[in-house]
Order: C-alpha cells, then sequence, then structure tokens
C-alpha cells in the first residue's frame, strides 16, 4: 500500500543558534503553511505527525509553528495525552528521537515513520483510520525545517 508525496515545504532562517531571529519561533511557520497549501489541506486534517524532537522543546515550537496551537500555548496544548498515541493528535508514535534514535539518521526515520502510518505497517504502533501524516525534520539548530506531508490513494 503506497504512500504518497502530497506536499512539501523547506526554509532556512539562519546559520547559527546565535543568529536566530526569534527564539520562539521556527522556520515551521513557513515551512509548514507551504506544504499544507501544496497538499490542499490544513493542519486538523492530519491524522498522525512525526516531528524530530532533538530536545523538548521543539516538539511544542513545530505544533505552534504548524498552527496547532497558538504561540505560548503549546505546552497546554499538549498536556494530558492529548498527542500521545490513541489521543486526539498522534505526535511521534514511533516513540520520538529522544526516546527512540535521535543523532544522525532521525531525520530520514520520522519520514518513514509517516509512511509506514499511512501503510497500516506499524504493529502496535499503528494508530486507526489513519489517511494523512505529517513529517517534520529540523536541521542545524532550529536553523533549517522541511515539512512533508503523505497521503493515501484516498487523499489523491
Amino acid at each position: 500500500k503506497p504512500a504518497y508525496i502530497l506536499g512539501t515545504g523547506e526554509a532556512i532562517t539562519h546559520a547559527m543558534i546565535s543568529q536566530m531571529p526569534d527564539l520562539t519561533t521556527t522556520g515551521t511557520a513557513i515551512s509548514g503553511p507551504i506544504a499544507f497549501e501544496r497538499a490542499g489541506v490544513k493542519p486538523a486534517d492530519i491524522d498522525v505527525l512525526a516531528l524530530y524532537d532533538a530536545f523538548t522543546i521543539n516538539v511544542i515550537l513545530f505544533l505552534e509553528d504548524l498552527g496547532y496551537c497558538q504561540k505560548g500555548e503549546g505546552g497546554a496544548f499538549v498536556e494530558g495525552g492529548r498527542i500521545a498515541p490513541g489521543g486526539e493528535l498522534a505526535v511521534n508514535t514511533s516513540g520520538g528521537g529522544l526516546s527512540y534514535c535521535h543523532p544522525g539518521m532521525y531525520g530520514l526515520l520520522v519520514l518513514i515513520e509517516a509512511a509506514r502510518q499511512i501503510q497500516g505497517v506499524c504493529g502496535d504502533r499503528q494508530q486507526d483510520g489513519v489517511n494523512l501524516t505529517l513529517a517534520h525534520g529540523n536541521g542545524g539548530v532550529l536553523s533549517s525545517q522541511c515539512t512533508v506531508i503523505l497521503g493515501n490513494e484516498d487523499t489523491l
């Protein structure tokens, strides 16, 4: 069962962390809307998110920048299991980079998890009714961002 790339977006905002224009906003605020527009979907349409979580704050920053909650509301948004597998918005069903595999190849693994959720081959991690997934990668120290939206045949 194939997973199709429906939309992508990328952004580079700085080379070094000391050049970051705003420590609370990442290039995800640019790459995310581009990917959503190209895919013709909205954040609420996504069933599973695979986010590069090199640090615990990354998930909150990316959820805010992708439009899942307002700036400054990410902490409250993730409380109570909302983003846990089986929650309202399943995030990092693989366990995430901090508990699964951060060094080196994790940027590719978020894309693999997003595709596998579409394919329905994640075993115990598999979420029900997955039609659309979002994979988001981060490079440097929050300097480069890439958002990819995947879908199944029903979303073409």
